[in-house]
């Protein structure tokens, strides 16, 4: 076992001396050593429970025959932390948790690792490790929130976003939205749509990395609980297989995270996040890629922001193995690959028929054809841009409009407040990107302004930043290269035009070539006075289209 190292022979004995001090017997000596990466905190509602779901994994990893050994991981709020200067530390601490979490467990030789995460970064981050250390591992996460309930309808953390808008524009009066406010978050959990935390713990399931139900089973479920302590004993079989998550890991458990991220139309993150877990494990996934898996891959889900469906909904419906399922018959899916559960994908999905099909779609009547998320090339990102399609009106598809220009979101926020924001417009939002922010802010105040004032079928938003999972609308992000690095969106200006076509996959400056070299020539990036950790991440961080990764 890894543990030996500190556990046996005479070299050990200083080493068993401290292991003593932790209150472990001559018994426990000689069971497996199991890390529990905990993101449990006070401050992250998506998280408030994971005491409760890692006190199940110790239970699960005890009656296996284990030592379960807690140890924490940080977590971010993105919503508490939306427009302000700390959605900069939102995306940067993806990297801390990787790095923190191999620092502890090179430095403690674990047999075996449960990670239980639940929000935004945290997800990817420990993925990250997991494929870095790439000693068995096994995720379970928190779980979704129930979706709120306000005169019978369903609502969420998205709505009351886009309700600050529509009380500004005097849509909807102050008692609405302080109803949204109380009543739209009304449990625990990671956020009750397909927003970006759900999207990776579903996704964490198709990777082979976590059991069935892992991105559905409601966090206030006792499902969730039995879903814990089952992986708390499954870790040890994977210790004792040797099953590493880069043996789960593989090129095409990534084409089969991309084919159900498409299926579902998850948040647009997962383009960013999906690649640099891959980066980990020495796989390269470009964006063209996503794209190609995209046109061949029917859109079976609109989960909130893109339609009015919640996480609980699609669990009823038959989870993310219905999904999968569904999907398979069509031959889009690897089967074959091995799993977390030592069964393959195959097996696990066998026989998981849709229970509800007005939550997921027969693959014979999809919403669409093509997937629920697109990346755009063009003389605007030549390296590219994401949008999710799925949560895009009809009208937007093609769009030609007159740039309104903002060095930032806070100049735009406050264009689009003031009613400067008009039907037709694009409003471009640069120097926000992974270099630029630093830290790559998402723009869900902006684009949730948009919608609340009833321009969402009238106004697109460009930014080299990126979006919250809840924002829907022509929301076009991860432009590359980024401003800061050079890219054309840093030449923009006010009243260019701009070419956007999400059914082609396009996106354009319609000036010549000649005139975008010519404002090149006494151009220079903005520079922005930084310290501290945003200083180093900024020095080192790739762009958006290879996943944001630290070079």
């Amino acid at each position: 076992m890894r543990s030996d190292r500190i556990k046996k022979g005479v070299e050990a004995a200083p080493q068993r001396a401290l292991l003593y001090a932790l209150g472990l017997t001559d018994y426990e000596m000689e069971k497996p050593l199991i890390g529990i990466v905990s993101s449990q905190n006070e401050i992250v509602p998506g998280h408030m429970n994971l005491d409760k779901i890692v006190a199940a994994v110790k239970q699960g990893v005890s009656e296996a025959g284990g030592v379960p050994v807690v140890f924490p991981a940080i977590a971010v709020c993105d919503g508490i932390a939306m427009g302000h200067e700390g959605m900069k530390y939102s995306l940067v601490t993806r990297e801390l948790i990787a790095d923190s979490t191999e620092a502890m467990a090179m430095a403690h030789p674990f047999d075996g690792l449960v990670m239980v995460p639940n929000c935004d970064k945290n997800v990817p981050g420990l993925l990250m490790a997991a494929a870095r250390l790439n000693i068995p591992s096994i995720f379970v996460s928190g779980g979704p929130m129930l979706a709120g309930i306000s005169k019978k309808e369903h609502i969420s953390y998205s709505t009351v976003s886009e309700a600050v808008s529509s009380f500004k524009a005097n849509r909807i009066d102050g008692e609405t939205l302080c109803t949204y406010e109380k009543k739209a978050c009304p449990t625990c959990g990671s956020c009750s749509g397909m927003f970006t935390a759900n999207s990776m713990n579903c996704l964490t399931e198709v990777l082979g990395m976590a059991l069935p139900g892992n991105g559905t089973i409601p966090a206030v479920y006792s499902a969730r609980l039995r879903l814990a302590k089952e992986t708390g004993r499954r870790i040890l079989e994977l210790v004792k297989e040797d099953v590493k998550p880069r043996d789960l890991m593989v090129r095409e458990a990534f084409k089969n995270a991309l084919t159900i991220d498409m299926a579902l139309g998850c948040s647009t993150n997962s383009m960013l996040h999906l690649p640099a877990i891959a980066h980990e494990c020495e796989i390269e996934i470009d964006l063209d890629l996503a794209n190609e898996i995209s046109k061949k891959t029917p859109n079976l889900c609109r989960l909130s922001p893109a339609g009015n469906h919640y996480i609980e909904e699609l669990e009823e419906a038959g989870g993310i193995p219905a999904v999968m399922h569904e999907i398979s018959k069509r031959n889009l899916l690897h089967t074959e690959l091995l799993t977390c559960t030592g069964k393959t994908v195959g097996e696990n999905i066998s026989g998981h028929e849709i229970r509800d099909t007005s939550i997921i779609r027969p693959i014979s009547r999809p919403y669409s054809a093509g997937g629920g998320i697109a990346v755009l090339k063009g003389s605007l990102a030549p390296e590219g841009c994401v949008v999710k399609k799925s949560a895009v009106d009809e009208k937007m598809m093609r769009h030609t409009g007159r740039a309104r220009v903002f060095d930032g979101e806070e100049e735009a926020l406050s264009a689009i407040y003031a009613g400067k924001i008009h039907a037709g417009d694009v409003v471009v939002i640069r120097y926000e990107g992974p270099k630029g922010g630093p830290g790559m802010r998402e723009m869900l105040n902006p684009t949730s302004a948009i919608m609340g004032s009833g321009l969402g079928d009238k106004v697109a938003l460009i930014t080299d930043g990126r979006f919250s999972g809840a924002t829907r609308g022509a929301a076009i992000g991860h432009v590359s290269p980024e401003a800061a690095d050079g890219g054309n969106i840093g030449l923009v200006e006010d009243g260019d035009l701009i070419e956007i076509d999400i059914l082609d996959c396009r996106i354009n400056i319609l000036i010549s070539d000649e005139e975008l070299a010519a404002r090149r020539v006494d151009w220079k990036p903005k520079e922005k006075a930084l310290k501290g950790y945003l200083r180093r991440y900024a020095k080192s961080v790739s762009s958006g289209s290879r996943g944001a990764v630290l070079d």
